[in-house]
């Protein structure tokens, strides 16, 4: 689910679109960000390599997220890398020619500066996430946050491992909350679909008493 403001046609022609196929490279990490990206379909995983050369899985992006836009406004280079997750459509928006659209448009300067705010909130949100929850608890924020109904059933979008490396923890810690969340009958695993049981104590999860 995206926090991003859904952008006007106006803004949406500031920058061109173009259906990419799986696995196809937006940026590197270390490369000046001149760009930013707007996911009108699709998903985009976000990562960073370490010095063994393993990817490490930063974020997985969905439809109405945008990607890279507070390094293309500091005019620095990206820290991480991107490619298409799967088939997209990724709208492309060139730093210098947003620049000039905030000079000129009252409208544009407002919606760049909600979605910057947005993606600080956002950014906060996880450093709490990280620092004060338990890794159950932020499995919990993050079926709740993609389900769209209760009893509804999810189907993840990622594997499990790389749902491990997203929510900050490890495979084997993740799979343990998993049984246990099942356990107390609050989902129902079945391979990467889970099945919501309880709704109202998967949200007491995130914020107990």
């Amino acid at each position: 689910m995206s926090i991003s403001p859904r952008p006007s046609p106006d803004i949406l022609a500031l920058g061109p679109s173009k259906r990419l196929p799986a696995k196809t490279a937006l940026f590197h990490a270390g490369d000046e960000a001149t760009r930013f990206y707007f996911i009108e379909s699709g998903a985009v995983r976000v990562f960073k390599t370490d010095e063994q050369g393993r990817e490490l899985d930063v974020a997985r992006l969905e439809d109405g997220d945008f990607l890279g836009e507070a390094v293309a406004f500091h005019q620095g280079r990206y820290p991480f890398s991107a490619e298409t997750a799967r088939d997209s459509v990724i709208r492309t928006f060139d730093r210098a020619e947003i620049w000039r659209s905030v000079e000129r448009s009252p409208a544009a300067a407002c919606f760049f500066i909600g979605l910057l705010a947005r993606k600080c909130i956002l950014l906060s949100g996880r450093v709490e996430s990280l620092g004060l929850k338990t890794v159950r608890q932020r499995l919990a924020e993050y079926l709740v946050r993609r389900c769209a109904g209760c009893p509804g059933v999810i189907d993840l979008p990622v594997t499990k491992g790389e749902l491990a490396r997203l929510l900050g923890t490890v495979a084997e810690t993740l799979s343990r909350s998993l049984k246990q969340m099942q356990e107390d009958g609050l989902i129902e695993v079945r391979g990467r679909a889970i099945k919501i049981r309880d709704c109202l104590r998967l949200k007491a999860e995130i914020e107990p008493d």
